[in-house]
């Protein structure tokens, strides 16, 4: 049993970091997060003194930042963070700040209203706390001015009460954002306590997606199973990670126990399992040129080197333009399988699942598309080829397709009109010209000034003699989004490696961008690291050995 939401006195809690260490070990859990309101301040304590404890939980380092969204405050939990890196340091320094201001204006006003209360008086009743609303409730029962907590929200502290301020607040999207720097995973807090409509919830949850949001708490004290199957329901449909957690505050919550919440909350260690996964790196790596030895190959050291990262857990994503028939052909020679196994092919067009062997992405060009471009290719007397799931669709054999096919080993489908023969679009189509790239350059330019096709395709070199047409929507940098979404992993944690024109989107688009030492200098331009040997000479090992431990 584990608990991914608990407050220490750091902020409104009242088990201090230690003992919340040893309360967790008397209710016999494997797991909890300290997740104090804005401040990172009790987590060394949590930490050190867990560490010199036999059995132990595993304390995870974490924080609940308090958000504004459209007028209502929203929270998100980051789980895992990098709590000490200078940026995410600065940014909290920035929070204590405007919460002492704001705690300053509160009591001012407080004390017009008769209350003997101060800042310095605060921070003398509650030391080494976050002052927060509880806070104020806390001091004002203490001090014989209410008969209950409750009342202090009220009359005095709520938000709608006279001698509440409100203080300066991030966006939901800044938390993630920020979460995510700091190598953490983000989680939208306890959804249904905010009331919003199903359709408001699911646009904050939309955006949150689209900043890198990784999990929904969807298991919570409060929840009833409705609610749960609900938040769960939400979760997959924007394929988000469930998470989970008590939101323990000792004394101030008092029906609220750690781990158990009311009694039957129960959070599984395999949420944490699931959770912790996403912060494993994920490397897309473009085959030819790149991962591929110049004979199309895989060599014996590049494949236990791809061996060892898959097995400690990390991702490796093969991203080609080679139809999917010819990478799995080179995966089949080379023995190349690991778990969770993704290709990218096409370019992009399409994603595919080794273990369902199903497409869990695709996009095709359409057959009225295939027509235009194909009779545009003739006139212009370029070779031209489409794909079916299984073979190339031509006119007939000829030097071109005996070129391409040295690599690409799939049978021909002669037909006498290509576009005939793709009912169902293809996922792209070939342009070959073996001697002269300048006409294939004049073709592309052409084409894609055609206000007929201007927004339904793309264009690029995959190397100086192929010119491939895809989707508008297909490319390589939009897989890798997609990929890193249906893992789904840390945004932060992505690699992409290439040497081609067609690879330049997957670097702008991972957070890492690796160039061969043999790409084009227009590769090299857009990435952040550039390996010191070619793929000739297994030169992406440097990168695992580097990055990926």
């Amino acid at each position: 049993m584990i608990d991914l939401h608990v407050h220490s006195n750091r902020s409104d809690g009242t088990y201090s970091p230690k003992e919340l260490v040893d309360y967790a070990i008397k209710k016999g859990l494997t797991a909890f997060a300290l997740t104090d309101h804005d401040t990172v301040e009790g987590l060394e304590e949590a930490l050190a003194y867990a560490k010199n404890l036999p059995n132990a939980p595993e304390v995870i380092p974490g924080i609940e930042f308090s958000t504004e969204y459209e007028g209502r405050d929203i929270h998100i939990v980051g789980l895992a963070i990098d709590y000490k890196t200078p940026e995410f340091a600065a940014h909290l320094q920035h929070f204590v700040d405007s919460r002492i201001t704001r705690n300053q204006k509160m009591c001012a006003l407080l004390q017009e209203a008769g209350i003997d209360i101060t800042y310095e008086k605060l921070l003398e009743e509650f030391p080494d706390a976050v002052i927060t609303r509880a806070h104020y409730a806390r001091y004002l029962f203490n001090h014989g001015y209410i008969k209950s907590m409750p009342e202090a929200f009220e009359r005095y502290v709520g938000d709608h009460c006279p001698y509440f301020v409100p203080r300066e607040k991030v966006t939901p999207v800044q938390a993630v954002e920020l979460i995510l720097k700091a190598g953490g995973i983000p989680i939208l807090a306890h959804p249904v306590l905010y009331r919003m409509s199903d359709s408001r919830l699911e646009k904050l949850v939309a955006e949150l997606k689209e900043a890198g949001l990784i999990g929904i708490e969807a298991v919570y004290s409060t929840y009833n199973a409705g609610e749960e199957k609900q938040m769960r329901a939400l979760a997959s449909k924007y394929h988000l990670l469930i998470s989970g957690g008590s939101d323990f505050h000792g004394s101030n919550k008092p029906d609220i126990d750690l781990g158990v919440g009311r009694g039957k909350l129960f959070i599984h260690e395999e949420i944490w399992k699931k959770l912790k996964a996403t912060r494993k790196k994920v490397l897309f790596s473009d085959m030819d040129g790149t991962l591929l030895l110049n004979n199309s190959t895989i060599s014996p050291a590049m494949k236990a080197a791809i061996g060892r990262i898959t097995a400690s857990g990390h991702h490796l994503v093969l991203s080609s333009g080679r139809p999917l028939p010819s990478i799995l052909e080179v995966c089949e020679l080379a023995g190349l399988t690991f778990p969770n196994m993704l290709i990218i092919s096409n370019n992009g067009a399409l994603v595919y699942s080794c273990d369902s062997k199903q497409p869990i992405l695709e996009h095709k060009l359409a057959q009225d598309d295939i027509r235009k471009i194909v009779a545009a290719a003739n006139a212009a007397g370029i070779h031209i080829h489409g794909y079916t799931e299984s073979e190339i669709v031509c006119y007939h054999d000829n030097e071109e397709l005996r070129f391409y096919t040295r690599r690409i080993h799939m049978p021909l489908k002669c037909v006498e009109n290509i576009a005939d023969a793709l009912p169902d679009g293809s996922y792209k189509l070939q342009m070959i010209h073996l001697t002269d790239r300048t006409v294939l350059e004049r073709f592309r330019d052409s084409l894609l000034a055609d206000s007929d096709l201007q927004g339904r395709i793309q264009a690029f070199f995959s190397n100086d003699q192929y010119l491939e047409i895809l989707p508008i929507a297909a490319d390589k940098g939009s897989a890798l989004r997609f990929v890193t979404d249906y893992l789904p992993v840390l945004r932060t944690n992505t690699f992409a490696a290439g040497d081609a024109e067609n690879d330049i989107s997957m670097l702008d688009a991972a957070h890492i961008g690796v160039a061969m030492e043999n790409a084009t200098d227009a590769v090299k331009a857009h990435g952040d690291i550039i390996t010191e040997k070619s793929n000739n000479e297994d030169g992406l090992i440097e990168i695992f050995e580097k990055y990926f431990q």
